[in-house]
């Protein structure tokens, strides 16, 4: 398994100014990380000028792109806005396709008042489908993240992708975003996994826990799982520092475990 940073983990710092993707892509090279995913919120812009100079410099750092990430909403219950959040996604299938990136994540969105579930879930199966095949032939795997909504624990998100039974409709597997029997959802969805995301902690009950990253590590392994530990830092500390803090620890569980 590789290590690697998301550009949310400093999300403070690009959205105010005070950090560019360069320099994002700096600090993940003087960190030592293998690779970064660079989220969508934080593009500048997109021509294609400027993604191709981000794959550059993210090259020339000596780091993979481990991914893009993007929102969206599969399950609005609008069509015309359930049809436009399809096509943002499509978009962005199209620029990781000129970075490089070998996958996207997206997001179901939740059950809307109103709606049953089974219709919701079809709703974000529907542009799964759609998206994945631009996935494809763009050479781009979609994956949709355990995020709340639809996909709050296991069984809401493993009834959204097996069902489409598709290599370029995966999973990005987010150990923060589950609750109650963590390690067991973790070995219930790692085969469908191609990226992953690691929080330092999880929410349980009116608390938070902190994850056991040797036994995630093992679990992965054992699902043969070779990507990328990426991490989402969203704790309170400053970023520049306790990343590098959380990425000292997961290398060890890497070698460890």
């Amino acid at each position: 398994m590789k290590l690697g940073t998301c550009s949310y983990s400093y999300r403070d710092l690009l959205t105010a100014g005070k950090m560019t993707l360069e320099q994002f892509l700096d600090t993940a090279a003087d960190l030592g990380f293998d690779g970064v995913e660079l989220t969508a919120y934080y593009f500048p812009e997109t021509t294609k000028e400027y993604l191709t100079r981000i794959k550059r410099e993210t090259f020339v750092r000596g780091l993979e792109l481990s991914g893009t990430a993007c929102g969206g909403n599969f399950s609005d219950a609008d069509q015309g806005k359930r049809r436009a959040q399809i096509e943002h996604v499509k978009t962005w299938i199209r620029h990781s396709a000129i970075l490089g990136s070998p996958v996207l994540r997206a997001f179901a969105g939740g059950c809307p008042e109103g709606v049953k579930r089974p219709v919701a879930e079809q709703w974000v199966r529907d542009g799964l489908a759609e998206c994945a095949k631009l996935g494809e032939e763009e050479g781009v795997v979609v994956a949709l993240e355990n995020h709340g909504g639809l996909t709050a624990d296991a069984d809401g998100t493993l009834a959204l992708i097996m069902p489409l039974d598709n290599p370029w409709a995966r999973l990005n597997l987010d150990f923060g975003n589950f609750t109650g029997d963590i390690y067991g959802q973790y070995a219930r969805c790692a085969p469908y996994a191609v990226t992953t995301h690691t929080k330092v902690t999880v929410r349980q009950g009116d608390g938070r826990e902190f994850v056991d990253y040797r036994k995630v590590v093992r679990i992965m392994r054992e699902a043969g799982y070779r990507g990328f530990i990426s991490i989402e830092y969203e704790e309170k500390d400053p970023p520049v520092v306790a990343v590098d803090r959380f990425a000292a620890y997961l290398r060890g569980c890497i070698e460890d475990a």
